[in-house]
C-alpha cells in the first residue's frame, strides 16, 4: 500500500524552513511515500522539489524580524479576508486524499500568529475517522519568547495534538532543552535525527571558483545585504586575507537595485554573485567562510571544516542564530561577532582571527533527512 503526506511550510524571511521540509519530502519520497508539499511562500529558485506534489498556497512574507506585519508579493498587508482564504486554501489542500502523516515544519513551536490556519489544520486531521500521524518538525534550536506563557503554549499544544516532534539537531552539539524550558514535558515525544541537509548545494562544481577565497554568504533570504557591504572594504584591511579573492554571494531574495549597488562598489580582489547551488563545493576549497549563522550555512561550515566567521542574525528579538554561532566558537570552529557593531574594521579583524583557527572536522550526526523519514515511516509501520 502506497502511504500519503502532508507537509506544511511557512517560510517568512530566511529560506531554511522550506529547504528542511522539501528535503525530508524527498527521503519520504524516495521511501515510496506520495508527498504532497503545502507551502505558503513563493519557493526559491535553487529549491529541489523532485518527486513531490507542490500545493502553492496564498503566499505571505515577513516585512522585518518582529513578525508581526505580514505582506503578499504585492507588498499590501494580510487581513482577515486573505487569513479566510488561505485557511480554505489550506483545508481543501489537505481534504484532497486520506493522508497517513501531516508534518508541520515550526508549529506549533513557532508561527504563532498562522494559528488561524494551522489550529483548523491540526484538527482537521485529528476529527478524521482514521486520523493521520501527526508530526512537528523544528530545527536545532527554538527562539526565545519573552512571555513564558507562549513557550508553555507550545508544549501544551504538542501535547494535545502531536505524536511525534522531529528535532534536527544532534544533542551532543545542541539540546532542545537549551533553547526550550519546556522541552522536559514533550521528552516522550522528541525524536532527535541528527543535522539535516537540505539538498539547497551541490558537493561538486566545475573549475577552481572557491579556491583559497573568502566566501561571503548570507544564506537564501532578503536579509544580509549589510554583511555583504561591510566585507568589500574590510578585504584591503586584513592581514591575513587581503591577498585573496572575496567572492560575496547575494541571496536571491536580495533585491537587484541593492546588488546592482554591491556589484558597483566591489573593486579588484571582490566578486559578487548571486547564491549558487556549488555552494559546499567553494567552501571545501576555501580559506574563510564568512556568514551569517543559519541552520543550512552552519551545516555547510561543518560539513566542510573551514574556520568561519559568523555575524548572526539578530535583528529585533531573534535569539537562534546567535546560540548556534556561540556554540560553534565554544567547539573553536569559528569567531563571532555581533551583527548590531559590524564594521569592515571589525570584520577584517575577526577574520584574522578565525584564520588562526586549526581546520579540522567537529563529529556531528548528519543524515537528519533521511533520519526522519525513516522515523516517521516506523511510525506508520506501527500504526498498521
Amino acid at each position: 500500500m502506497t502511504r500519503s503526506a502532508f507537509i506544511h511550510v511557512q517560510h517568512l524571511l530566511g529560506t531554511g524552513h522550506v529547504f528542511r521540509a522539501a528535503a525530508i519530502g524527498r527521503a519520504l519520497a524516495a521511501r515510496g511515500t506520495e508527498v504532497t508539499l503545502a507551502t505558503g511562500n513563493t519557493l526559491p529558485p535553487l529549491l529541489d522539489t523532485q518527486g513531490l506534489n507542490i500545493v502553492e498556497l496564498p503566499p505571505v512574507r515577513a516585512l522585518d524580524a518582529r513578525f508581526k506585519t505580514f505582506l503578499t508579493p504585492q507588498g499590501t498587508e494580510i487581513d482577515d479576508a486573505w487569513k479566510t482564504s488561505r485557511r480554505e486554501a489550506t483545508l481543501k489542500a489537505f481534504a484532497a486524499r486520506d493522508f497517513d502523516l501531516l508534518l508541520t515544519e515550526t508549529w506549533p513551536f513557532g508561527r504563532r500568529p498562522f494559528a488561524f490556519e494551522m489550529e483548523p489544520l491540526v484538527a482537521a486531521a485529528r476529527a478524521r475517522p482514521r486520523p493521520p500521524l501527526v508530526a512537528a518538525s523544528i530545527r536545532d534550536i527554538l527562539v526565545r519568547k519573552q512571555e513564558t506563557w507562549k513557550e508553555e503554549e507550545m508544549a501544551t499544544r504538542a501535547l494535545a495534538a502531536y505524536d511525534i516532534v522531529l528535532v534536527h539537531s544532534d544533542p551532543e552539539f545542541v539540546k532542545l532543552e537549551d533553547s526550550f524550558p519546556f522541552a522536559d514535558r514533550i521528552a516522550h515525544l522528541l525524536r532527535y535525527t541528527g543535522f539535516a541537509e537540505t539538498g539547497a548545494s551541490v558537493a561538486a562544481s566545475e573549475g577552481r571558483d572557491g579556491q583559497d577565497e573568502v566566501i561571503v554568504s548570507c544564506g537564501g533570504g532578503a536579509v544580509g545585504a549589510d554583511l555583504l557591504a561591510a566585507a568589500i572594504p574590510a578585504r584591503a584591511l586584513s592581514r591575513r586575507a587581503g591577498d585573496c579573492t572575496w567572492r560575496l554571494l547575494a541571496g536571491h531574495d536580495i533585491d537587484q537595485e541593492t546588488f546592482n549597488r554591491l556589484a558597483a562598489e566591489a573593486g579588484d580582489g571582490v566578486v559578487v554573485e548571486r547564491a549558487r547551488r556549488d555552494f559546499t563545493a567553494l567552501l571545501s576549497r576555501a580559506r574563510l567562510s564568512v556568514s551569517q549563522a543559519g541552520y543550512n550555512t552552519v551545516l555547510d561550515i561543518l560539513r566542510a571544516g573551514v574556520p568561519s566567521v559568523l555575524v548572526p542574525f539578530a535583528q529585533i528579538k531573534e535569539t537562534e542564530q546567535q546560540q548556534r554561532a556561540d556554540a560553534l566558537a565554544r567547539h573553536g570552529r569559528a569567531v563571532s561577532i555581533p551583527e548590531k557593531t559590524l564594521t569592515p574594521e571589525g570584520l577584517a579583524a575577526a577574520a584574522d582571527e578565525a584564520l588562526a583557527l586549526p581546520r579540522r572536522q567537529i563529529e556531528v550526526r548528519f543524515g537528519g533527512a533521511e533520519r526522519a523519514a525513516g522515523l516517521l515511516a516506523e511510525a506508520l509501520e506501527a500504526r498498521g
